[in-house]
């Protein structure tokens, strides 16, 4: 059956005046329209209303296209009139923003919006509104939130709410929802999705009046995948769990956006997103979002970005990992064209990269991740690659040569599930040289992989007796970051046991100062760094004269 719905309620759905006791007219049947039938639809168009909305909401003269100017949320619209029961409402995602967590919010409510004060409207349809009564509204899973997808959702006469993706099946959304007068389309424009278009609206087609319920759906969707033992990543994984459990939206996706505003520049480009090319066991679930497979053994989760990184540009990317345990991630510059490799060129270990004739700079993530941690890379003009792990600079990991492009690229391990490039920041202000990165201020050394082996059999320890001008420095002073020293006098000798030829480069200062016994013994200690410069020493390359 459909609702009821009155003429003073159509007259201020379309923003007509108001009748003096138009609050009174649904205990009044004699001035109410016949119920219409569940075939049947409006005469008018279906818009978006011109004037409840979020503070953040453009609209355009049409009334059919909406956008979220800034934020992640205020952005919550409405239908102009009623939706008859059985009337799909038809949405084309029109803008995707992927800086941010949780997706489109849908739903119905029963109160008219004309009667709504704009300003009263909260943050959030999730769940703010759906606290109230006579609002419904529930959470769009975010991977079906991809630019271009049209979602149709409608309820029937049980009050039951389904959805669908293009001309995908439909799935039982949620509940509960009052049919016996009128309701509303409620659209809450919110985190991944920045805009979208209300297309014409349609009554279900027959082969629709009996979808699957959404635990169907997702039994569906495993048993396809049931024949790849890596796959891992399904409708369950990717947070749907949550939504067959609940009939309201994840809260903490709420504060975690807000979180995410403080952790990133107001400002982010959304060019920059992952290459085509990537491992075997990682698969695509946007341009910006890259899952890893389950696999028993050596797993292939390399992917890279899909251009060069400019000089001080900083790169987000945000991670998803188990709840149990967590995560690690490997990441590293290379000269590599992404194009030109094929998927099984792409190792289970990382480290055999080094073997190829490009430059392969890589390490891993010195501390634990957790579901949302965002991470910062760049690359500044003196080839030293910073990280920042939540806003907070962990400082340099690698120094790379950046006289040639350098493609950035990222390996998923443990309980690492999703990898998402959130976007990326040009700061000219990097530039300039950064902060020198000595023992007391750099955090863990990081594995690095960027040069020949080193042995490792010495055991005995090694007692250095330097000079002041040789000690290293407090994390407050601060010393020429070039690889030259006003007080230093080249010589032959070894600058520790003065005995043995000098024939080590230290890495990545670039400083030629120990013979090779001196080297192991000196990197083989604690917060190990140059007699010269006073760096973190990553590695030691011994050389061989050509006479």
């Amino acid at each position: 059956m459909g609702g009821q719905i009155t003429r003073n309620t159509f007259c201020d759905s379309l923003n007509g005046p108001f009748p003096a006791a138009s609050h009174r007219c649904h205990h009044k049947p004699k001035r109410c329209l016949p119920i219409q039938p569940c075939g049947s639809l409006s005469s008018f168009p279906l818009l978006f209303h011109p004037s409840t909305k979020g503070s953040q909401i453009v609209m355009d003269m049409s009334q059919r296209t909406v956008k979220r100017q800034a934020s992640f949320c205020n952005a919550i619209t409405f239908s102009n009139r009623p939706i008859a029961v059985y009337e799909q409402v038809r949405l084309k995602i029109t803008k995707k923003q992927c800086c941010w967590s949780g997706a489109l919010r849908l739903g119905f409510t029963s109160k008219d919006p004309s009667r709504i004060n704009p300003d009263t409207l909260p943050k959030y349809a999730c769940p703010d509104l759906v606290s109230q009564s006579g609002f419904w509204a529930k959470a769009l899973p975010e991977e079906l939130s991809n630019e271009g997808n049209v979602i149709s959702f409608w309820v029937d006469k049980r009050g039951r709410v389904f959805y669908r993706i293009n001309d995908s099946s439909p799935v039982l959304f949620f509940s509960g929802v009052h049919v016996a007068e009128p309701f509303w389309a409620l659209i809450d424009v919110y985190g991944l999705t920045r805009g979208v278009q209300l297309l014409d609206s349609e009554m279900v087609p027959l082969d629709c009046l009996r979808p699957r319920s959404f635990a169907a759906a997702h039994r569906a969707s495993i048993q396809r995948n049931s024949d790849d033992p890596r796959l891992s990543i399904s409708l369950c994984d990717l947070s749907l769990q949550q939504q067959e459990i609940s009939s309201s939206c994840h809260v903490p996706q709420n504060s975690q956006n807000s979180q995410q505003c403080s952790l990133l520049p107001s400002h982010l480009d959304t060019d920059l997103h992952f290459h085509s090319m990537h491992g075997i066991h990682v698969t695509v679930l946007d341009k910006h979002t890259m899952a890893r497979l389950d696999h028993r053994g050596d797993e292939r989760t390399l992917v890279f970005t899909s251009r060069p990184m400019r000089c001080s540009e900083t790169v987000f990317v945000k991670v998803k990992a188990g709840v149990t345990r967590p995560g690690c991630l490997s990441y590293g510059v290379t000269s590599c064209d992404p194009a030109t490799l094929r998927p099984s060129d792409l190792p289970s270990n990382p480290e055999s990269l080094v073997d190829r004739k490009e430059f392969w700079a890589m390490c891993r993530v010195a501390v634990p991740l957790h579901s949302g941690d965002i991470l910062g890379f760049v690359v500044n003009a003196e080839g030293e690659v910073i990280m920042s792990h939540n806003g907070v600079s962990a400082g340099m990991q690698l120094c790379v040569d950046n006289s040639r492009p350098l493609w950035m690229f990222y390996g998923l391990h443990g309980a690492i599930t999703q990898l998402r490039i959130l976007g990326s920041s040009l700061h000219p202000d990097l530039r300039g040289p950064s902060v020198p990165s000595s023992p007391s201020c750099t955090p863990n050394t990081p594995i690095m992989f960027c040069s020949g082996n080193t042995e490792s059999n010495l055991n005995n320890p090694m007692n250095i007796n330097l000079n002041s001008s040789t000690t290293p420095s407090s994390p407050f002073s601060s010393h020429p970051e070039s690889p030259t020293f006003p007080s230093c006098s080249w010589s032959d000798e070894c600058t520790i046991c003065y005995e043995n030829v000098v024939d080590t480069v230290l890495y990545a200062c670039g400083h030629m100062c120990l013979c090779y016994a001196c080297g192991l013994k000196l990197k083989k200690m604690a917060n190990a760094c140059c007699p010269i410069c006073r760096r973190t020493i990553k590695d030691i390359i011994k050389t061989y004269r050509s006479t």
